[in-house]
């Protein structure tokens, strides 16, 4: 499966995510500040990103704009975690370029299905009738 790497400093909410992820079959890369996960997500280049907004020091938000503009780990999807369900964190998630967000506690459910939505291959889109790769006119290139 995926390699997630789960920044949170609550050592409850991380045993919960962790449990939870490594019951569907994925690694866990654990970090419990802002720091420690931008050191191992350029180090590890995990599938996916698990982080929590409110952090010690620097903040989830700051870590993944950070992230974003790194060509290095700009493409792993970020999902911003928080126990606030308030309108203006989901908005400033987004901002900061988080791909998607879930509020706490987590429910599985929603939380595997978010994951499946953001780790399955890009699809070509429905009216492209010429595969990735070939020229317009069909053929193969010599």
């Amino acid at each position: 499966m995926a390699k997630v790497l789960v920044v949170e400093d609550n050592p409850a909410n991380m045993k919960l995510t962790s449990m939870l992820l490594h019951s569907a079959g994925h690694v866990v890369l654990p970090a419990v500040d802002a720091e420690t996960g931008l050191r191992l997500a350029l180090a590890e280049q995990p599938d996916l990103i698990l982080i929590d907004i409110q952090l010690p020091g620097m903040d989830g938000l700051a870590a993944t704009a950070i992230l974003k503009e790194d060509p290095a780990t700009a493409a792993i999807p970020i999902i911003a975690l928080s126990a606030l369900a308030m309108k203006a964190d989901k908005e400033r998630s987004q901002t900061a370029g988080c791909d998607a967000y879930i509020v706490k506690p987590l429910r599985y459910k929603e939380l595997y299905a978010v994951m499946d939505h953001l780790l399955q291959e890009p699809q070509p889109p429905a009216n492209q009738t010429t595969p990735p790769g070939l020229p317009a006119t069909g053929q193969h290139p010599t």
